[in-house]
């Protein structure tokens, strides 16, 4: 059960930037749920269709590629003349692959830098001028990997570190019109993104092991933290980084585990 009221998020527009699949979809049709007129976007057009009409009420599904500063910015022109001025906007568009330094290509590296930094930053500064100010709010989805070095991730630390420090800047420079937050997801179950990073047994096991609260997280957990960032509720938040991990930041919970067993 939520803890926010029926239609929130009544007459404002909300723009999810990877909203075809996963935590963005999830989010997407909160946003929906609580009353608010919904487009989403992704590279395949097919993909934003049928995520349109799973989202539904009234949702639009829109085709485009955020690391192309000017195809993200059609679009956006696109949702702002469809559904009016853009109240809330989500970038959540990103890429991920397990590799070591040494077995991953310059292109590789760059491609998921271009997909998550630039993307952010493709899709901030092109919505800029279609915002519904003031109380316009902006939210990055990040990851642990901006804060915690992790092996065969040296693609993802770099570039999720720089969207902490890009909503940070943007929050400084924007505010006060326009407020500017960050939500960093730990382990969430039924996402492309864990699939790709714990695919058998024992790397699930591991992640379990390290989590103080002992579980994944569900997308919906997410979906309502993004909720309460761009609700009156958080008015006076901007250029933090929301935490919605089961206490994966804290440290690694497994040695408590281990203690216990030395007892």
């Amino acid at each position: 059960m939520s803890t926010f009221r029926d239609n929130l998020l009544e007459g404002k527009t909300a723009f999810v930037a990877g909203g075809t699949s996963g935590i963005n979809l999830g989010i997407a049709k909160r946003f929906a749920e609580l009353g608010a007129r919904v487009a989403v976007a992704g590279r395949d057009p097919d993909k934003a269709q049928r995520a349109a009409a799973e989202i539904g009420k009234g949702a639009i599904g829109l085709s485009g590629d955020v690391r192309d500063y000017d195809a993200i910015r059609g679009v956006m022109e696109t949702v702002a003349a469809k559904l009016g001025p853009m109240d809330i906007v989500i970038s959540g568009a990103a890429g991920n692959f397990l590799a070591p330094v040494l077995g991953m290509s310059a292109n590789a590296f760059r491609t998921v830098v271009d997909i998550d930094l630039n993307g952010t930053f493709n899709v901030f500064r092109g919505c800029h001028d279609l915002l519904r100010t003031p109380d316009a709010s902006l939210i990055a989805i990040t990851a642990g990997q901006a804060v915690n070095a992790s092996a065969l991730q040296a693609h993802a630390c770099a570039a999720k570190a720089g969207i902490n420090q890009l909503i940070r800047v943007l929050a400084l420079e924007w505010g006060p019109d326009v407020r500017v937050n960050g939500i960093s997801p730990g382990p969430i179950a039924d996402t492309e993104g864990m699939k790709r990073l714990a695919p058998d047994d024992a790397s699930r096991e591991a992640h379990y092991a390290r989590i103080a609260m002992k579980r994944w997280g569900r997308i919906e957990e997410v979906a309502e933290s993004a909720v309460f960032l761009c609700s009156p509720a958080a008015s006076y938040i901007t250029g933090t980084i929301l935490d919605c991990d089961g206490g994966s930041q804290v440290g690694d919970a497994s040695r408590i585990d281990l203690a216990r067993g030395m007892a």
